[in-house]
């Protein structure tokens, strides 16, 4: 057996125990909630261990990865009505504050940077994260008991999925034509539509089946099928944004902790862009409504 084929098996059982293990999160909303809090730490490490790979940069990674886990934890409890007291925000607070202030004593050669890469690990990645939870729980003003859908948040991994699989297929099949060459000269137009018409096909199913039952989904058919363009579109751009820090860092991979695909960034990259992009979407629906 070649190494290309050892690596090709190796590829496909990482992938599907990866889906099994994403998919099994979101059957509790505490495992959901863990899931994702080990997540999120394990992307802000990754994160900043490559940015301190730079020249002229320290960033503290053991605060700065507690500071992301407490703030996605933070929005799950409030999400899932466990308290409704923002004071619970003020360690977080205190904790940004405290990695603004060490850099007066550190002496270091560039703070800005410092503080710049701090601050992007918790708008890249904690942020986004934490928004699963606005997808997953809905809290009600009227304090009736907190809701807990798994559907929508799961359906936006799904989504990605399934876009790259098309985009995959596709791009192989028929793609011509660059979609942007400078950062990712594997993708294509023809690949993108393709994915992009796949994951509009499934969300519309999806949300047939979702409205059939006794308690019909938040989202008509239509609003499924918005929802899985939108997944679509922000995913490409979560995924070139991750093409392009790579490049800047001139790495192929962000790590190696998932055998043959990469690191954690490498894994959730469209999701970061994908996951905010679906609560503004869903909230506009709302406020259309």
């Amino acid at each position: 057996m070649s190494d290309k084929q050892k690596n090709l098996i190796v590829r496909a059982i990482v992938g599907a125990l990866f889906v099994v293990v994403m998919v099994a999160g979101f059957l509790s909303p505490h495992a959901m909630v863990a899931l994702f809090a080990l997540i999120t730490g394990l992307t802000i490490w990754e994160f900043t261990g490559l940015v301190n790979q730079r020249g002229r940069v320290a960033v503290n990674r053991f605060i700065t990865t507690v500071a992301g886990v407490y703030f996605f934890l933070t929005v799950a409890a409030i999400r899932m009505g466990i308290t409704s007291n923002f004071v619970i925000f003020v360690p977080y607070l205190l904790t940004i504050v405290y990695l603004f202030i060490s850099e007066l004593y550190l002496k270091q050669e560039d703070p800005i940077n410092d503080w710049a890469y701090t601050m992007l690990s918790q708008l890249y990645i904690a942020v986004p994260f934490s928004m699963l939870n606005v997808l997953a729980f809905d809290r009600p003003s009227t304090g009736a008991v907190v809701h807990y859908d798994m559907l929508l948040p799961l359906c936006v991994f799904v989504f990605l999925w399934i876009n790259d699989t098309g985009a995959y297929c596709s791009g192989s099949l028929f793609g011509k034509h660059k979609l942007f060459p400078r950062i990712s000269p594997g993708k294509s137009w023809e690949g993108c539509i393709g994915g992009g018409i796949l994951v509009v096909i499934v969300a519309g199913v999806i949300g047939y089946h979702a409205n059939a039952g006794l308690q019909p989904s938040q989202l008509s058919v239509a609003g499924w099928a918005g929802l899985g363009l939108v997944v679509v579109v922000f995913g490409t751009w979560g995924d070139l944004v991750e093409s392009l820090f790579k490049r800047t860092l001139g790495i192929k991979d962000s790590g190696k902790i998932l055998p043959g695909h990469g690191g954690m960034l490498d894994r959730f990259d469209s999701s970061l862009m994908a996951i905010p992009a679906a609560v503004v979407y869903l909230y506009t629906l709302q406020l259309l409504a």
